[in-house]
């Protein structure tokens, strides 16, 4: 019964967890059988000893984990097993590691060779709400900077903070992706797209928080009746747009033409917002997100850095 339950937990296991469940599920009926047949030799068998077998079992788990998870429940339950069956019935041990190998086996060639899901596909699924999320409210940033609406700025900072739950699965996501791309024969030639999405999305975080700033920045500046040059505006709704033309043409698999346009824009008008008397700290942040955007289609940071630098300068130079 155990060989078969333990696939199909594998198979319904989250994604990206596959593999590590694997591992749990072995080294958990390991570590239970030796604490087991260690403990139970030196105390032998009866009601206490049961207690104690399965209590020290969990707790060693939980210590080289540290958290909850198949290895404790396996730990414990290969524990309870042995304590109370072994004096009945001989070799159980060998028998519970074998199910738990044949199991694990058995799962990971069904999600590798059976059901590979199409990693590109999930990842993208995941990015999609970051994705209409940041633009649209970078949107609203704008907005809110050419209607002079605080409440309008407020609002966008507080829908860009509960971003983190989305970009918490966004990164589980491209775990996933990762796990397939390497345990699935059909889907390696996909690592080289993985590896790049991954890139990708680690840059995306911290455009979001880089967002939050500005968006945060600009709620103080219209509250408080500060002037704020109409540049910064166009600036932040060329932002917007680049977000989704990263998207769209990462997706589409062509250069990133216009979304490098739209950035450069953007770097440029922020330039143009500076020489308004816009402050250094608030070109600065806005560059740095252009400059996030361009690094995470790949780009060495220097290299991103300057292009946005140049472009900034462009307006001075103008």
């Amino acid at each position: 019964m155990f060989a078969p339950s333990a696939a199909v937990g594998l198979i319904v296991a989250a994604l990206g967890q596959r593999a590590r469940r694997t591992f749990e599920l072995v080294f958990g009926v390991g570590l239970g059988l030796l604490l087991s047949d260690l403990l139970l030799f030196a105390f032998g068998f009866g009601p206490w000893q049961i207690g104690l077998v399965v209590a020290l079992a969990i707790a060693v788990a939980l210590l080289l984990t540290g958290r909850s998870g198949a290895l404790v429940a396996q730990a414990g339950s290969a524990a309870v097993l042995i304590a109370t069956l072994s004096p009945a019935e001989r070799d159980l041990e060998w028998s519970r590691v074998t199910d738990s190998v044949v199991g694990g086996v058995v799962g990971l060639l069904v999600v590798a060779l059976l059901l590979p899901i199409n990693p590109m596909r999930v990842v993208d699924r995941a990015a999609e709400p970051v994705i209409e999320a940041l633009s649209s409210q970078l949107q609203e940033v704008g907005r809110a900077l050419r209607r002079c609406e605080p409440n309008r700025a407020v609002g966008a900072l507080e829908q860009l903070r509960s971003l983190d739950s989305d970009l918490a699965r966004l990164q589980e996501a491209v775990s996933g992706a990762e796990e397939v791309a390497v345990i699935a024969p059909v889907r390696w030639r996909r690592r080289g797209d993985v590896e790049r999405y991954q890139h990708g999305v680690s840059h995306l975080g911290r455009v979001v928080l880089e967002s939050r700033e500005l968006a945060r920045w600009v709620a103080n500046s219209l509250q408080y009746n500060e002037r704020v040059p109409e540049e910064l505006a166009a600036a932040v709704e060329r932002l917007a747009d680049a977000v989704r033309l990263l998207r769209e043409e990462s997706l589409k698999g062509r250069s990133f033409e216009r979304s490098f346009r739209a950035i450069l824009d953007a770097a440029y008008l922020a330039g143009r917002a500076r020489e308004r008397g816009l402050t250094d700290a608030i070109a600065i942040q806005t560059g740095t997100i252009a400059s996030d955007m361009i690094r995470s289609t790949g780009v060495e940071a220097d290299r991103a850095n300057q292009l946005v630098r140049d472009a900034m300068n462009q307006s001075h130079r103008g």
